[in-house]
């Protein structure tokens, strides 16, 4: 069923930059709670500067306001929101299609959190890098979108989470 108030991003992949989508989720999808990420694992927090650093991060308001420092230092920091007009260090964007047109001159755009971005763009990404945690939270209240469909490219598995490379060939 379509969600009228927000609507999927277009759903072909013929950007010219490569769409990311990267997210840390427990066996059963789960990402947040309160407005917080579940897991605090230092390589995986390694692992995401370091692939994101120079490059156009689009993240909604919610997980902007998350930051604990305010916009991720070296990155393009970009925000959807309707509700937001403009914040200190980061680009704001009524919509994802909006903020990924003004991406259009990036060789790489990468889409972290939250829920709601995740499901927005799900159908427009290119890959997906998943810190995929053994673990199932405690308690829960964003979950990643299903992914049905994508295909598994690399695994590296690590002590209680892996990281999974996923490729969609549609």
């Amino acid at each position: 069923m379509e969600d009228k108030e927000h609507p999927p991003a277009r759903t072909n992949r013929d950007t010219l930059a490569m769409i990311t989508i990267i997210a840390a989720i427990d066996a059963n999808r789960a990402i947040g709670y309160q407005g917080r990420l579940l897991f605090h694992i230092a390589e995986d927090m390694a692992r995401f500067k370091a692939i994101t650093m120079g490059h156009a991060i689009i993240m909604g308001r919610r997980t902007f306001e998350s930051l604990p420092a305010g916009p991720l230092p070296g990155r393009r920091n970009i925000v959807v929101s309707r509700s937001l007009a403009a914040i200190e260090g980061a680009e704001v964007y009524a919509s994802i299609d909006a903020a990924i047109t003004a991406c259009a001159a990036d060789d790489d755009i990468y889409i972290i959190g939250g829920a709601e971005i995740y499901q927005q763009t799900i159908g427009i990404a290119h890959r997906l890098l998943l810190t995929e945690v053994e673990a199932k939270a405690e308690a829960a209240d964003a979950w990643f979108p299903p992914f049905e469909g994508w295909k598994l490219k690399e695994k590296t598995q690590r002590q209680g989470f892996a990281f999974c490379e996923y490729r969609c060939d549609s």
